[in-house]
């Protein structure tokens, strides 16, 4: 077989019907759009309406909201720090703050701050300077001869 071999499935691509031209292919003079109406004309889009009933949209009772005072963490765990470590895309001897995981590509941009979870295991002596972390990520830190540095409440009002 050769790259110029190579083609699809009998039936896998079809090509698409040309509508409006002429009578004899079966899509012409009103190109399967009925006749007269808003809907028959061009730059037409009637999204949501439902003929006069009440849309669905409508109807619906509204809920919830955003929290515009809310705070959105970055969640890493425990056992993708280690993985980063082992990788050697983290040094275990500096501390580990939001800029360093970006770095060493764990987590992608970041949000109002990391928040650190337990899932896996902490093998090395690691330091974290970050916004938040659960008890047993804290334990499991300590239990390795870690620490995890937050902040205090007016570290945070004054951020």
């Amino acid at each position: 077989m050769k790259l110029n071999e190579i083609n699809d499935n009998d039936g896998a691509l079809q090509s698409r019907k040309r509508v409006g031209r002429g009578i004899g292919s079966g899509k012409g003079k009103t190109g399967g759009r009925g006749v007269k109406g808003q809907k028959s004309r061009s730059g037409v889009a009637i999204k949501g309406y439902e003929g006069g009933q009440m849309p669905i949209y409508r109807r619906l009772p509204k809920r919830g909201f955003t929290n515009i005072f809310g705070t959105d963490y970055n969640i890493v765990s425990i056992g993708r720090v280690e993985q980063a470590v082992e990788a050697g895309k983290l040094d275990a001897k500096s501390p580990i703050t939001a800029d360093a995981l970006k770095e060493a590509g764990v987590i992608r941009r970041i949000k109002d701050g990391v928040r650190l979870l337990a899932d896996g295991d902490a093998k090395s002596k690691l330091t974290f300077d970050i916004a938040g972390a659960s008890k047993a990520a804290i334990e499991k830190i300590e239990k390795a001869g870690g620490k995890v540095n937050l902040p205090t409440r007016e570290e945070k009002a004054d951020a």
